[in-house]
């Protein structure tokens, strides 16, 4: 009986290992969050761009500024900065990102705010990737 007690405790804690090293391979410099892999093209959408600037301008702007720190941080720079992903990600999943990834750990420790998520949609955080490309370039 105590065979088979160590047996299944073994075989539990070998489960939970390799369940928290396979989540462990993500890229941290891609971020935490449903964004695993953006293609850009060469050149800027100017639709989507001018999508995400009114998406940035309605639900961004109380906190963000592109050449000042407001509350969050400068923009200005941010897509030469942060993989796509990683912006892409801290836009839908700022949170867990603040808890789980060392960049927006730093930048939480640095500005003490937490960001909150503003209710986009996966296609709308990819149209303020493109407006920022567009400030950007």
């Amino acid at each position: 009986m105590k065979t088979s007690i160590h047996i299944s405790a073994i075989a539990l804690l070998m489960f939970t290992a390799a369940a928290f090293v396979s989540g462990c391979g993500d890229d941290p410099s891609k971020g935490i969050g449903p964004v695993k892999e953006v293609k850009l093209d060469a050149t800027v959408n100017e639709e989507m761009s001018n999508k995400g600037k009114a998406i940035f301008e309605q639900k961004c702007v109380s906190c963000h500024k592109w050449n000042e720190k407001l509350v969050g941080p400068a923009l200005s720079g941010v897509t030469k900065r942060r993989k796509p992903e990683w912006i892409m990600n801290m836009i839908l999943n700022p949170v867990e990102m603040t808890q789980k990834n060392p960049e927006a750990q730093a930048l939480y420790n640095q500005l003490l705010v937490q960001m909150t998520f503003q209710d986009v949609t996966q296609d709308d955080a990819r149209s303020i990737l493109e407006y920022f490309r567009s400030m950007d370039k």
